[in-house]
């Protein structure tokens, strides 16, 4: 049965507010790296390179899963998040070489 205290709700609106500004940080975050790996990959293709780079994805993933146990984040969690974005960052430049 939902808390009808008043209080409660109070709280319960303050914290999704706070979690609907950090969503919306995280958009706007997600569409900055986006524009420029966009820019990486259309040098990439000028430039007749790979469109990924698995030396680099594996540095990024052992720094950021270090750098998720140091916030207290699962590193399992962040090592998925970081290979979609990289998986969706290939993509797009695969797109951008033509393939």
């Amino acid at each position: 049965m939902p808390d009808s205290n008043s209080a409660g709700d109070a709280q319960l609106a303050a914290f999704r507010r706070s979690i609907d500004n950090i969503d919306a940080a995280l958009i706007h975050i997600l569409a900055e790296r986006f524009r420029i790996t966009q820019a990486v990959g259309e040098y990439k293709a000028a430039n007749a390179l790979p469109p990924a780079d698995p030396g680099r994805e594996e540095k990024q993933i052992a720094r950021l899963r270090k750098l998720a146990e140091e916030a207290h984040l699962d590193p399992e969690f962040s090592e998925k998040f970081l290979r979609f974005i990289i998986d969706e960052v290939i993509r797009h430049h695969e797109r951008a070489r033509g393939g």
